[in-house]
């Protein structure tokens, strides 16, 4: 699984050199100091998640390689955020990176990050194996640069206790951070079930680690505690933790958004997850990175949930 334009402000030194001269008035009202805070988003900017056209990918139907041009012909979005599970055999290909690239600004849309799966257990408390899942991400880091993206997404996976899972996480975080500095890449940590999908404690690494490249990817909808992936399409899993209050959590470390749907009502709405109530938190916390709509569900065609979510999107952040 990075992801910047920022709002830009009037600096207070400025302000504060223009008006010098008066301060000195004997007569002028006291000047009161203030904080600043976040200002709400007017720009909305999506991208789209490959994982929302995995089924087709994975049975042939569509071609992964296309990815970009699928996004752009079909979908009318020009930025896209890749899956390595796609591109398995081609992780350390420099040639087939290149390839992508210029399919990309062939068509216009912008990599934004490389979301990658099953490279081992960054988590795993046995160094030697952690050690091994850390050197499995350097090639998709590499890709990532070549891309022109600004970072890779990793799960915060381990088994053992969550003290321990934490400590080996934090070592191997540092390892893989220290690595990605060099390309300028960030590494992001998305809820994805488990351990991770407590945001207090992706929080807590976070600030342990204190890497200027560490960041986060909320999800929507991963916030299932007692299953790895934390999928919560399903009403199966035992232990939920609240969304709203998780992306609220990770939004300020956040290098992008994934605004994961599942099925669709009559009303174009998601009855899983408020859309308002999580795009107004979103808006209102000053957030200026991309949403990437990553379509999960399974009663909607993938290209149906596709243009439902970001119609759905649309029109909720226009009303905000």
């Amino acid at each position: 699984m990075q992801r910047r334009d920022t709002l830009k402000k009037i600096g207070l030194g400025a302000a504060v050199s223009l008006a010098a001269p008066s301060l000195w008035s004997c007569n002028r009202p006291t000047q009161t100091a203030t904080v600043d805070t976040p200002e709400p988003t007017k720009l909305l900017r999506l991208s789209l998640a490959q994982w929302s056209l995995h089924r087709a990918f994975q049975s042939g139907e569509l071609n992964p390689n296309d990815f970009a041009k699928i996004t752009k012909s079909d979908f009318g979005l020009e930025a896209v955020e890749y899956v390595n599970g796609f591109y398995r055999e081609k992780g350390s290909d420099t040639s087939f990176w290149k390839e992508m690239l210029q399919k990309s600004q062939d068509q216009g849309v912008k990599n934004l990050l490389i979301m990658v799966d099953e490279e081992g257990d960054l988590g795993n408390p046995n160094q030697a194996e952690s050690q091994k899942a850390v050197e499995n991400h350097f090639k998709w880091v590499d890709a990532a640069k070549i891309l022109g993206c600004h970072s890779i997404r990793v799960n915060a996976f381990g088994d053992g206790a969550k003290e321990d899972v934490q400590k080996a996480i934090v070592q191997s975080l540092g390892k893989l951070c220290s690595y990605a500095a060099s390309s300028d890449i960030q590494v992001l940590i998305e809820n994805h079930g488990l351990y991770s999908s407590d945001p207090f404690w992706i929080k807590s690494i976070i600030e342990e680690l204190k890497a200027p490249n560490l960041g986060t990817l909320p999800d929507f909808g991963n916030w299932c505690l007692s299953a790895k992936w934390g999928s919560t399409q399903a009403d199966d899993c035992t232990e939920v933790f609240d969304r709203y209050e998780g992306v609220k959590t990770l939004l300020p470390f956040a290098k992008g958004v994934s605004a994961k749907s599942y099925s669709f009502d009559e009303k174009g709405e998601q009855p899983k997850i408020d859309y308002r109530k999580m795009l107004g938190i979103v808006k209102e916390s000053g957030f200026d990175a991309y949403i990437d709509i990553e379509y999960e569900g399974l009663q909607q065609s993938e290209p149906e949930g596709i243009r439902l979510t970001k119609q759905l999107i649309e029109r909720i952040w226009e009303e905000l």
